[in-house]
């Protein structure tokens, strides 16, 4: 693994300071709160460890309480709700001041042979081979973005390829839909745990901003409020790897009320389907800001 690569799966591996109770440390990307990302990632990782080594997470279900604080720590408390023969269930909140900022329940799974579908099928996109990367596309504006933020979106450990790109600066009205193709800078061990911290990592990155194409706005404009309020993520297998190209594709069917609802489908390379999101978030035009 690269250094930066391997700083993000550390970053994933939680100090566990007492049964069912976890610290997790946090990354300043120069965003107004905690990227929430690293929480959905963080409370994988916790949950994970209480359960036993046969059984795989296959669904989080949670709610974004209070914004998070990069500059602390954040801790993780696991109560086991549920051990059955071949499901259990977890309650995980992530607190920071004495202060819950996450809640999410999570379900895990022994593996089992079982009916199978798969709908819908995986867009036709160009190759990420055929792409540039986020980090070549930023280089012109990057002088435009927060230091932090700016070192973090050109080395960053997931390299990302959009396949249709937009300046977050200048943005222009457009369909409610984004494909981007994504992968670790480097090659991961074989832990299915760990594929599936790093994408509830990765599923934060993007999914959002899908609802903003139409009004021409972005994140990254002072006068926008952006924040994820729930977020739910579903895993169709227990062998997706985030070393290989997965491709993230994204439409938001609804906006309104200063919210906005995206989904998501991430196919590997041979057309899978390995994931499925969706999240609601605050997209607020703040006039006081402007």
């Amino acid at each position: 693994m690269t250094e930066i690569l391997d700083n993000l799966v550390s970053l994933l591996s939680l100090e566990a300071i007492e049964e069912n109770l976890f610290r997790g440390r946090s990354e300043d990307l120069g965003l107004r709160q905690l990227y929430g990302g690293q929480v959905l990632g963080q409370a994988v990782s916790a949950a994970s460890q209480t359960v036993e080594a046969d059984r795989h997470v296959h669904s989080l279900h949670g709610n974004f309480l209070r914004p998070g604080d990069a500059g602390l720590p954040v801790v993780y408390q696991v109560e086991r709700l549920r051990d059955g023969t071949s499901f259990s269930t977890r309650r995980v909140t992530a607190i920071q001041k004495g202060r819950p900022i996450f809640i999410c329940s999570t379900s895990f799974q022994t593996s089992e042979e079982g009916l199978h579908h798969q709908r819908p099928s995986m867009p036709e996109v160009p190759a990420p081979e055929d792409l540039p990367s986020e980090a070549e596309l930023i280089l012109p504006i990057a002088d435009q973005l927060p230091e932090r933020l700016r070192e973090w979106t050109v080395r960053k450990a997931i390299d990302v390829r959009p396949v249709t790109h937009v300046n977050p600066f200048a943005p222009q009205p457009g369909e409610p839909v984004q494909y981007v193709w994504f992968r670790t800078d480097g090659k991961l061990p074989d832990e299915p745990q760990l594929h599936k911290y790093l994408l509830a990592y990765a599923s934060d990155y993007t999914l959002l901003s899908t609802s903003l194409r139409p009004h021409g706005v972005s994140l990254f404009q002072k006068f926008m409020q952006v924040a994820s309020l729930d977020h739910s993520l579903w895993f169709h297998c227990d062998d997706l790897r985030m070393d290989e190209w997965l491709l993230y594709a994204m439409d938001s069917p609804w906006a309104g009320n200063a919210r906005g609802f995206a989904r998501g489908c991430v196919f590997d390379r041979s057309g899978r389907l390995v994931a499925s999101m969706a999240q609601e978030g605050l997209i607020r035009m703040r006039k006081d800001w402007m």
